[in-house]
């Protein structure tokens, strides 16, 4: 059984790290350590470390997660607004498309960079994915055999 510690917690020579002024850095689109430079250097492309305070950046694990959130918060929204819009006023679909489709592009594209910050400001703040020192005991353990096909 493999037992992982991170390193950085309240028992540890490291500080803590307050999550939620790092989650606000992030929506800011801030370094989460300093909260002074921009954390992209372009739009969603992450700085290698930022340029104020030197902490590196390049760690972030995002992937999936900011369009999936992205997607989730604008969709509820703009669905939102067709269903109470079309209860209400039941205008053409053309009205329908001219309203909702600046809405949806917009705000996709104002959403994602925020929630990318985020993201990786609270995987900063957590000391996830290389952000921290991660100790993993049993490590020097060399993985088992690939056992044959079909035995159990």
């Amino acid at each position: 059984m493999t037992v992982i510690k991170h390193i950085g917690g309240k028992d540890s020579d490291h500080p803590e790290r307050d999550a939620w002024t790092a989650l606000k850095r992030g929506w800011r689109q801030k370094c989460p350590a300093c909260g002074k430079c921009a954390m992209y250097w372009r739009y969603l492309k992450v700085n290698d470390a930022c340029p104020a305070c030197g902490e590196e950046l390049h760690h972030q694990r995002a992937d999936d997660a900011p369009p999936y959130f992205t997607m989730f918060i604008t969709g509820h929204v703009v669905v939102g607004g067709i269903l109470a819009m079309e209860q209400s006023f039941a205008p053409p679909t053309w009205v329908h498309l001219i309203i909702w489709l600046p809405i949806l592009v917009v705000m996709s594209l104002w959403l994602l960079p925020r929630i990318k910050g985020a993201l990786i400001a609270y995987q900063w703040a957590n000391r996830m994915h290389g952000f921290g020192t991660l100790e993993v005991e049993g490590a020097d353990i060399p993985p088992a055999e690939p056992r044959p096909a079909g035995s159990a």
